[in-house]
C-alpha cells in the first residue's frame, strides 16, 4: 500500500511540472549560441528586435525577417539568401526560459527533423 501512494504522488507532482517559458524577456536583446561542428566549437552572435534578427557569423552579417506565430514561437527567414538552401524558413519554438538563457527547438519549415539549442542573452 505505501508503495502505491509514494508511486501515486510521484506521477501527480511530476505531471503537474510546467517549465519556465518567460518568453516575452527574449524577443529583444544580443545573444550568443554555440554549436559544435565536427570537432569544433562555432559561435553565432546575433541582435533580434521584434521583427528583424542580425547573425554574426566568422566576420560576417546576415539579416533576417521574424514573423512571431506566438509569444514562445517564430519563423526566421533570410531577406538575401544567396542560396537555395537560405531560402528556406526555420521554425523557432523556446522550450523553457532561465534568467539569461533558453532552449530552443528549430527545424525547416516543413520537415519534421528537429534540433535544439541554448541561447543565452549577453545584452
Amino acid at each position: 500500500m505505501r508503495i502505491i501512494f509514494t508511486l501515486l504522488t510521484s506521477i501527480l507532482l511530476t505531471s503537474c511540472y510546467q517549465p519556465e517559458r518567460n518568453c516575452e524577456h527574449f524577443k529583444n536583446g544580443t545573444f550568443e549560441f554555440e554549436a559544435l561542428v565536427g570537432t569544433e566549437v562555432l559561435k553565432t552572435t546575433f541582435t533580434r528586435n521584434d521583427s528583424i534578427e542580425i547573425d554574426f557569423f566568422k566576420g560576417k552579417s546576415d539579416t533576417s525577417s521574424i514573423r512571431w506565430i506566438n509569444d514562445c514561437e517564430y519563423i526566421v527567414k533570410k531577406i538575401n539568401p544567396k542560396s537555395i538552401s537560405e531560402n528556406h524558413a526555420i521554425h523557432m519554438k523556446i522550450l523553457t526560459t532561465e534568467d539569461d538563457s533558453y532552449i530552443f527547438e528549430y527545424n525547416i519549415v516543413g520537415d519534421t527533423n528537429k534540433q535544439r539549442g541554448t541561447a543565452k542573452k549577453i545584452k
